[in-house]
C-alpha cells in the first residue's frame, strides 16, 4: 500500500446505524480515495503518447493521484492488437504498452463496464484484463461470464476492505452482457445480477462504491432512470455512486446520506467535436474515510490537449459555481467541499 499523505478533503457521510468518527483520528486511521472520469489511450490521445511517450498524459496529474491509497478511472477502451472493429461511430483500440502511463499516474484499479469494452469483439476485450493483470492494474465490470464481470475490485487499505464494483447501463447491444456462459461486460440494464452483486459486495467488504456508466452524453442532468437505480444501489448496500459516459460533468445528490456523483466527465480524453467547451471540463473527486465516516472534496480539472491540468482559482470558482448550478441536494464549498444541504 501506498505511502499516506494528507489530503484536506470534503463531503461529510454519516453511515447509518454506525458511529460518528473521531475529530481526532491521526493521519494513520485515515484512507484516501480519489477518483476520475474517462480514460482513452486511443485516437488524438494515441499520437500524443506516440510523440511524447506513455506517461505524458498523465504528467499533470500524477502527484496526486500518486498520493492516493486508492486511485480509480474508467478505462474507455479495449487495449489488444487483435479483433475487428465493431460497426459503430467510434470504435477504439489502445497499445497494451500505454498502460505504462496509468502505473506512472498510481492508478490501481479501473472500471471497463462501458460501452467502447467490446469495440473489437470478445477477444480483444479478453485481452484487455490480461493487459491490465500484466501491468498490475486492478480492474472489475467484464469478464469470461457474469461471474468473473460482476466482481468487485478489493483493496484492503488499513484494516478496512475496500469494494468499487464496476458496471454499464450503456451497451451497444444484448451481446455484449456478460452471461452464465458468456464474455462480456457487466450490465446494468436489469435489477439482476447487479443488485445481488451490491448486496453480496456490502456483507463481505467495509465500503462498497459502485462506478457505473449511464446516462446520455453531453447533457447536463441525469436520465429519471439514473435517479432512482441509483437509489435501489444504496438500498442495496453501496456506500458511493460514482458516474461516467456523459463526457461532461453532472451534478451530485444524497440519497441516505450518501452521495451520488452523476458524471465526473472526460479525464484523459479526445475532445469532442460534438460535446463542444463543456467535454474539457472534469475533475476528480476525493474520499477521505476515518472510523464509520467519509468526508469528500471536489478538485477541477481542465483537459488540454488531451492532457487533464490543475488550473488556477479563476477555473476553480467557475466549475464549482457550475456544479452547485447542476447538483439537487448537494452544496459545494469555494474550496471544493461538498455536504448535504439540510
Amino acid at each position: 500500500m501506498r505511502r499516506f499523505a494528507v489530503i484536506t478533503l470534503v463531503l461529510f457521510l454519516l453511515i447509518p446505524g454506525q458511529a460518528a468518527f473521531s475529530q481526532g483520528a491521526s493521519p494513520q486511521e485515515k484512507i484516501n480515495l480519489v477518483f476520475a472520469g474517462d480514460i482513452l489511450l486511443d485516437g488524438f490521445v494515441g499520437d500524443q503518447i506516440a510523440n511524447y511517450g506513455v506517461n505524458f498524459p498523465f504528467a499533470k496529474v500524477a502527484p496526486v493521484l500518486k498520493k492516493a491509497d486508492i486511485a480509480f478511472a474508467n478505462l474507455e477502451t479495449p487495449v489488444s492488437v487483435r479483433g475487428k472493429a465493431a460497426e459503430k461511430s467510434f470504435a477504439f483500440r489502445s497499445k497494451p504498452a500505454a498502460l505504462a502511463g496509468l502505473n506512472y499516474a498510481g492508478i490501481d484499479g479501473v472500471t471497463v463496464a462501458n460501452n467502447h469494452i467490446l469495440d473489437f469483439g470478445q477477444d480483444a476485450m479478453l485481452d484487455t484484463l490480461v493487459h491490465l493483470d500484466k501491468y498490475k492494474i486492478g480492474h472489475t465490470g467484464a469478464g469470461k461470464n457474469s461471474n468473473e464481470a460482476f466482481k468487485p475490485y478489493i483493496q484492503t487499505v488499513k484494516d478496512k476492505k475496500i469494494a468499487i464494483l464496476g458496471v454499464s447501463r450503456v451497451l451497444s447491444s444484448p451481446s455484449w452482457y456478460a452471461g452464465k456462459n458468456n464474455p462480456g461486460a457487466a450490465s446494468a440494464y436489469t435489477p439482476e445480477p447487479m443488485l445481488g452483486a451490491i448486496k453480496k459486495s456490502a456483507k463481505e467488504n467495509d465500503y462498497t462504491i459502485v462506478y457505473i456508466h449511464w446516462n446520455n452524453e453531453f447533457k447536463d442532468y441525469p436520465e429519471p432512470y439514473a435517479r432512482s437505480l441509483a437509489k435501489q444501489m444504496i438500498d442495496s448496500g453501496a456506500d458511493i455512486i460514482i458516474g461516467a459516459h456523459s463526457h461532461c460533468l453532472m451534478g451530485i445528490e444524497y440519497y441516505k446520506h450518501k452521495p451520488i456523483y452523476y458524471s465526473l466527465g472526460n479525464f484523459v480524453f479526445n475532445r469532442s467535436t460534438r460535446g463542444g467547451d463543456k467535454t474539457v471540463h472534469s475533475m476528480l473527486v476525493n474520499f477521505e474515510i476515518s472510523k464509520n465516516s467519509v468526508k469528500g472534496r471536489i478538485t477541477p480539472v481542465k483537459i488540454t490537449g488531451g492532457q487533464p491540468g490543475f488550473m488556477g482559482k479563476g477555473y476553480n470558482k467557475d466549475t464549482i459555481s457550475r456544479m452547485n448550478q447542476l447538483s439537487f441536494n448537494a452544496r459545494i464549498a469555494a474550496d471544493g467541499e461538498v455536504s448535504e444541504k439540510q
